[in-house]
Parts: structure tokens; sequence; C-alpha cells
């Protein structure tokens, strides 16, 4: 099984999707994560506003963080391996560097179904979600 912890920045709730104006590209992105979990990858987020320690805690970020600043953020590992930072991945990419064995196939010729963003206070302001055993709080950040 896979590894992906993706290291956020600040943001108001862990995955950024709440709010009067979500942006596009970190719905799409929790939309992803969640195809990749229902797949048998493990996704962990962390939100550099809600859980510096984790930031601090692993080498590899805290050497991006302190050669490129905030910008370079997010920081996508992948078992435990530096990919990507400064954008989120697609899923094509996100796929494409994940073991063909961790993505699963849910049926003949399936590529898995479209998974819908959480509703905006879906989550909200959680700290670290591992995408295959969140729970919806009630009640919004925002």
């Amino acid at each position: 099984m896979a590894k992906l912890e993706v290291f956020d920045p600040a943001m108001c709730c862990s995955t950024g999707v709440c709010g009067p104006q979500v942006d596009p590209a970190l719905a799409r992105f929790e939309a992803d994560l969640r195809w990749l979990g229902g797949r048998g990858a493990q996704v962990t987020r962390y939100n550099l506003g809600q859980e510096p320690g984790a930031f601090a805690g692993s080498d590899i970020v805290r050497t991006v963080l302190q050669a490129g600043g905030e910008d370079v953020l997010p920081v996508v590992l992948v078992d435990g391996k530096l990919k990507w930072t400064g954008h989120y991945p697609t899923r094509d990419e996100l796929a494409a560097t994940l073991p063909t064995d961790t993505l699963l196939d849910t049926g003949p010729g399936s590529t898995g179904p479209d998974v819908a963003a959480e509703p905006a206070d879906a989550a909200c302001c959680a700290p670290t979600r591992q995408i295959e055993t969140a729970t919806t709080a009630t009640g919004g950040c925002c």
C-alpha cells in the first residue's frame, strides 16, 4: 500500500474546501485524494495552521520550507519521498507515481468513480485527516 502525505499551507480547514469561495483546484484535489484512498492508498493531510508540529517533525518538509519558505507549499510525499512542491498534482499525476498494485480495480474496465468534494461544512476545521477514515464534523469554520 502506498502512503501519500500532503503538507498544505495554512487554511481555515483541513482541506480548504470550505467557506464562501472554494478554490476549484482544492475541491478537485480533495476528490482525487478520496479516489486514491478508495483504491487502497493511505492518504494523510497536514495543515500548517493547525499542525505545525507535523511540518517540523518531517526532515524533508522542514528542509524544503527552510530553502523556499511557505511558497513551496503544498509539499507532497509518496512513501516518504518528495514528489511535488508548490502545486497540487492532478489525478493522473498522482496515479502515475503510485505503484500499480496500489490502484485497486473496482470492476472490469473501471477507472474508478469520480468522488465529489465534501460539502463546505464537512470535516471543516478538523486536524489531520486520513482520507479512508475521515468522518464528517458538524458545523463550519468559515
